[in-house]
């Protein structure tokens, strides 16, 4: 149940808890004025009004818990996104004349994506290079130009995939 749901309820039971509470004082002061020969001094009166005002800050209470309920902000919903795992891509063979053309950076990684079955996070080639991520981007960058490699998004990196 969504929390302004709860928060009208627990309003409502609060309301109901006033509507008892005063019924039940009515009641009471007419059996302990009908009862008490004292008048206004008998001492059943002082504890009536304290039985009544703790009832009361019980309702009260209850009351706040449901606004604060029916105002809080509802939470937010966490969704937890599973990579599914990149089908083994056959990547085209590419001859040692086409990767000479390539400069040695370049190489470097088109060497490594072969080495992993043509596929693999970009931080994954960050880490295994050691290039800085900058120029590992501008590099993927010019591969991706080339046609050689394409990324695609995974959560919060890229995955670099070689063209078949």
């Amino acid at each position: 149940m969504k929390n302004k749901n709860v928060g009208f309820l627990i309003i409502g039971i609060s309301v109901i808890i006033g509507i008892i509470v005063y019924l039940f004082n009515k009641e009471l002061m007419a059996t302990t004025s009908s009862a008490c020969s004292m008048g206004p001094e008998c001492p059943m009166y002082g504890a009536i009004a304290i039985q009544t005002w703790v009832s009361l800050a019980l309702a009260g209470l209850v009351f706040i818990i449901g606004l604060f309920l029916i105002l809080a902000k509802e939470h937010e919903k966490i969704v937890i996104k599973k990579i599914k795992p990149v089908a083994e891509i056959q990547p085209k063979k590419f001859s040692k004349k086409s990767l000479e053309k390539l400069n040695k950076e370049e190489a470097k990684i088109m060497n490594l994506l072969l080495e992993h079955k043509g596929s693999m996070f970009q931080s994954e080639i960050v880490g295994k290079i050691g290039f800085s991520k900058v120029k590992i981007t501008r590099t993927l960058d010019s591969l991706e130009g080339q046609g050689l490699v394409e990324r695609r998004r995974r959560g919060m990196t890229n995955i670099v995939l070689l063209k078949s």
